[in-house]
Order: structure tokens, then sequence, then C-alpha cells
């Protein structure tokens, strides 16, 4: 079922499937502080929110911040930091998400994940300012075998999805205005992931195994970066799941970049998680149910077949 949805999609659901971003309006102006921002996401972020502020001045403006301006493990100086710029809404991006290389370094993930947070949560609170936090899937155990709601219960299996839980508790804790957003599976131009790996691996070789008993949902950083932008937008409180649509295996994920870029003479053999026999447990069932964000904004984020195409297209990868 996942594998023919998939690739032979449904015509497209008359929910808008995109975003129109528009300029921020009267009392509404905002300055955001993105820390985090030359990452994958980070950069696709800033990229939706510039047309918002077209002329920076000290009441409208993106302040940009990455390892090289802030390092929110140290306290004191990400306190003070954020407080001089005095911002309206701080997005944190920043985060240790080398899954498998935080069982080995779990006080590195709590250290970024967990007591970053709680650095950015502190400052943010003596401008009260917003607090933005991107969180994970991995918060689940995948036992509950139909997608989450932002209400269950989470399990982490692994060090990076307890890290990643601590660093909600403090912005649940430590600040007014905190909203959560967890998401999964990401891929996008500016950085190491899932598709580009497939997209390589299919020029060296012409079998691939990948597993198939993992089901997310694959998300696109650019439709992420819309997303966020409406729930400001929207001054959303609270945890919010937020993924492209439909489901699928990272197997079916692995068979849609293929057929899409051209190599389906490259073979795929599915094989199971415990074959890989990673370091940290993953989640065999992780999808992530998007109401509570479609009842918010009015909007919905496009299927993930649709956005994969996209990416394709625009790193010249999309078979013609």
């Amino acid at each position: 079922m996942l594998q023919d949805a998939a690739l032979n999609p449904k015509p497209k659901a008359p929910i808008a499937r995109d975003v129109t971003i528009s300029k921020f309006e009267g009392n509404c102006m905002k300055r955001l502080l993105v820390i985090g921002a030359k990452g994958m996401l980070g950069r696709d972020l800033i990229n939706v929110l510039r047309p918002s502020f077209p002329s920076a001045s000290s009441s409208n403006e993106i302040i940009e911040w990455d390892i090289d301006e802030i390092d929110i493990r140290e306290e004191r100086s990400t306190i003070e930091k954020i407080e001089k710029v005095q911002p309206h809404v701080v997005v944190n991006l920043a985060a240790y998400t080398d899954v498998d290389g935080c069982e080995s370094q779990e006080e590195k993930a709590f250290a970024v994940n967990a007591e970053g947070m709680k650095h950015i949560a502190l400052g943010a609170r003596r401008s009260r300012a917003k607090v933005v936090y991107l969180s994970t899937d991995y918060v689940f155990d995948g036992m509950k075998r139909e997608p989450y709601l932002e209400s269950d219960a989470p399990n982490p299996l692994n060090v990076y999805g307890r890290s990643k839980l601590k660093g909600e508790e403090y912005v649940r804790n430590l600040v007014e205005d905190g909203l959560i957003i967890r998401t999964q599976w990401l891929y996008g131009r500016h950085g190491k992931n899932f598709v580009a790996s497939i997209l390589q691996q299919a020029k060296e070789k012409k079998l691939l195994t990948i597993v198939d008993d993992q089901i997310g949902s694959p998300t696109y950083t650019v439709d992420l970066s819309k997303a966020i932008f409406l729930l400001i937008r929207s001054d959303a409180r609270g945890v919010f799941h937020v993924t492209n649509r439909d489901l699928s295996s990272w197997y079916t994920f692995g068979q849609a970049i293929l057929k899409y870029s051209g190599q389906e003479d490259v073979q795929v053999t599915p094989i199971p998680t415990k074959e890989l026999n990673r370091p940290a447990l993953r989640p065999l069932y992780s999808a992530l149910d998007g109401q509570k964000f479609r009842q918010t904004t009015g909007m919905a984020l496009r299927p993930w077949s649709e956005a994969l195409q996209d990416y394709l297209q625009s790193i010249g990868s999309l078979s013609q």
C-alpha cells in the first residue's frame, strides 16, 4: 500500500498544498532570531522568512546566528547575547542530530539538545520572546502503530530522543510563549540527507539495501520552513506535528528517489532494521498526525512524493 501510494500518487487533494508568504503587518512586525541559521533547515527558513523583512530596521529584522555567533552550551554568554538583541521570536534549530553518535556521546547530546535549549529559553524569557523549538518523532517508541498525536505520551528509545524531549520540557517550563514543532525524516539542498545519499550510492553501485520496516513521512525542509512561518504568524503555542503528507518506509522512499531521478535500473533490496546493527534503537512506526497544524493554520503540507520531485528538480536530478 505504501509503495503504490508513493509511486502512483493520487490526484492532488483540494486542500492547499503550498503556502503563500505575506509580510507581517502593523503591530505584528517582528525581530526574529534564528539560531542554527546555516544548517539545512536554517538556510531554507531564512529564505522563506526574508520576503517578510524587505528592509531591516531595529524593529523589523532577521538575526541569523550559527556556531560562530553563539555556542548555546555556554549558559551565561547565551543568555547575555539573546538579551542584548531583544528578539520578539527566537527559533532554535541548533542540534546534535547524529542519532548513533548520541549513543556514545550522551553528554554532548544533552549539552546541545537539552541544556542548550534551556539556556536559550532563559535568554528569551528576559526579552519575553516567543521560543520555537524543533523536536523529533524520536521522542516516541513506535509502539502505537498509527500516527502520533501531540497529546500522546512520549517514550524515547535512544539518547537523541531523550535529549530532545528534555529540551521540550525546558521550553514548557521556562517560557510562557513556547512553540514545539516535532518533525521527521528531513531532507533539503543545504546538508547531508537520505536523498542525496541514495543518489550518490546509485552512481557507485547497482544494488542497494534499504530498511523497509520503519514508517514515517519524508519532509522537505522548504515545506517545513513555510509551516514554521505559518505557525509563528498564527501565534501558535504548544506542540505541533508537522511533516509532508502521506506515509512511507525508507525502502519506498528510496524507490521513489530512483524512479523520479530516472535510475530505475538500480535494484533495491528491502531489509529489516535489525540487520543494520546500529548503536541507537529506532522507532519502527513514528508517523506524526498533522491534523492540529491543519486546523490551526488552515493549510496542509503537500504529499511527500510531490515535494520530493520539486527537490530533485531544484538540484537538477529530476528525470524528464
